[in-house]
């Protein structure tokens, strides 16, 4: 189904992304003529919110598919299954700008910096001398790196390009190539980021103040003596979001009786760190949700909590966005005062 016509139609005869400009992008080696992420830019910007779904996409290459050890049971483990649906659908009902993967994060996570390697798991890479941090270089067919250590990520198994999971083990059958790595940079990770920094920048050009809105889905938490969380509210530990606006989000999900943690266990990754300018009027954060409270039981298919879902995140969309603007009227107000 083309992006154009799920924007187009909304089984509740509402849609704020009407006149939205449709936003394409990237490619997915193995999939010609396939985006690695689509999106829709309503231009003025309705809002100064944008939503975002790295870890959303579903467009598996058969090669991929193929070198997985176990793709049936690791696949929905990966995935932030289907989070891309409900910004679609929050989207349509707020007019944010959004942007969601298709390319999936089996073959390259975009919350991790292109230097989170995990050197093992690749089969040619070079190896210089001396201890040297990765870096990168930009060609015209994308990117080329020189290794070095891993981070933390990667050492655990989830860097840019996962290599094992919990309960799982090991995810590949064979090691990956050190030139299909830099395709999926090139042609993913990097047109992702660039396309995501252009949406939020066009959003604070015209509201002085932008929030990004990171949402991702967990596994349920454990409790802990109390109500497990049903959302995890990451900030960077207040670097990546003006404090106010994290107060707004607790206390409206606090409303909604819906209980709430704070940057742990997940504070925010590569994105916030990417994208997140609070001196520039630009605030991050990454909202995770419990699987359970939207998905059925399988964890493959909308549940009876979707719908809920959807009008609790278009409530908390339309709140901050009016702390942001407050921001950005502020921000505006000075600069005209200075000049």
């Amino acid at each position: 189904m083309s992006v154009t016509r799920d924007l187009a139609n909304d089984s509740h005869g509402h849609n704020a992304l009407q006149n939205a400009r449709v936003v394409r992008g990237g490619a997915i080696p193995g999939l010609p003529g396939v985006a690695a992420f689509h999106g829709a830019a309503p231009d003025p910007a309705s809002i100064p919110v944008v939503l975002a779904a790295p870890h959303a996409g579903r467009s598996y290459p058969g090669e991929v598919l193929a070198a997985l050890r176990a793709p049936d049971h690791v696949l929905l483990r990966l995935e932030d299954r289907l989070v891309d649906r409900l910004v679609e659908a929050v989207a349509r009902e707020t007019g944010a700008t959004f942007l969601v993967a298709d390319a999936p994060r089996a073959m390259i996570d975009l919350n991790r910096a292109v230097e989170d390697i995990d050197w093992d798991m690749l089969a040619d890479a070079p190896r210089p001398a001396g201890h040297h941090a990765p870096h990168k270089t930009a060609t015209r067919h994308g990117v080329v790196l020189a290794a070095g250590h891993s981070g933390y990520r990667a050492r655990s198994g989830l860097g840019l390009v996962p290599r094992r999971l919990p309960g799982v083990g090991e995810l590949w059958r064979q090691r990956l190539h050190f030139d299909e790595l830099g395709r999926r940079i090139g042609t993913i990770h990097e047109p992702y980021h660039a396309t995501l920094e252009s949406l939020i920048d066009g959003v604070q050009r015209q509201w002085g103040a932008a929030l990004l809105i990171d949402l991702h889905s967990m596994p349920p938490l454990p409790g802990n003596g109390g109500p497990a969380p049903q959302f995890v509210i990451g900030d960077r530990f207040g670097t990546a979001c003006d404090g106010e606006v994290i107060a707004a989000l607790f206390a409206h999900l606090a409303a909604a009786a819906r209980p709430v943690a704070h940057n742990r266990p997940y504070a925010g990754g590569f994105v916030l760190d990417r994208h997140a300018r609070r001196s520039a009027g630009i605030h991050a954060v990454q909202i995770e949700i419990d699987r359970t409270a939207y998905l059925d039981a399988a964890m493959a298919e909308p549940g009876p909590g979707f719908d809920s879902m959807v009008a609790l995140l278009s409530g908390i969309v339309r709140n901050l966005a009016d702390h942001v603007a407050g921001l950005g009227r502020n921000r505006l107000h000075w600069r005209a005062a200075a000049e």
